[in-house]
């Protein structure tokens, strides 16, 4: 059975939304919920932390700006 054109292509498109809404669900309720366990502000990193230190690859300074204080190079690494 052939679906015209039109319908055919709304209903690709009904499909495609709803099991992208399906497998948002699944993706919360493995997080533990909305309200509980990880949430999407700490899966995008709304609450920064603070304890990382960046240090220049060049000189080994440690710094948080853009380029490096010291030596001007903008290569950064992260430590703990």
């Amino acid at each position: 059975m052939l679906v015209p054109f039109p319908v055919s292509l709304i209903a690709i498109f009904g499909v495609f939304i709803m099991l992208n809404l399906h497998m948002m669900r699944i993706m919360i309720k493995r997080m533990g919920g909305i309200g509980g366990g990880a949430t999407f502000g700490s899966m995008f990193g709304s609450n920064q932390n603070t304890s990382l230190k960046y240090y220049c690859m060049s000189c080994g300074t440690q710094h948080r700006n853009v380029a490096c204080p010291n030596c001007g190079s903008k290569m950064k690494r992260v430590g703990a």
